[in-house]
């Protein structure tokens, strides 16, 4: 689940850097625009997977990863 929200995540980020920089929506484009129905399920699922990565802030990852 981790992973998996972290993906999601990253998608997110990597969309809105094309909003910062080139006012380009590519999740909206691909799914008919922001005020599509499939593209706001697709940022709520985003905004979950976002939510849920906080999680990782707190989780213990062992000794070896403390570097």
């Amino acid at each position: 689940m981790n992973k998996i929200a972290l993906i999601l995540a990253i998608i997110g980020c990597l969309n809105w850097g094309l909003v910062g920089l080139f006012q380009f929506d590519l999740v909206g484009w691909i799914f008919g625009g922001m005020d599509a129905v499939v593209a706001r399920i697709i940022f709520v699922v985003v905004a979950l997977a976002g939510i849920w990565c906080i999680n990782l802030l707190f989780k213990d990852l062992g000794p070896q990863h403390d570097r």
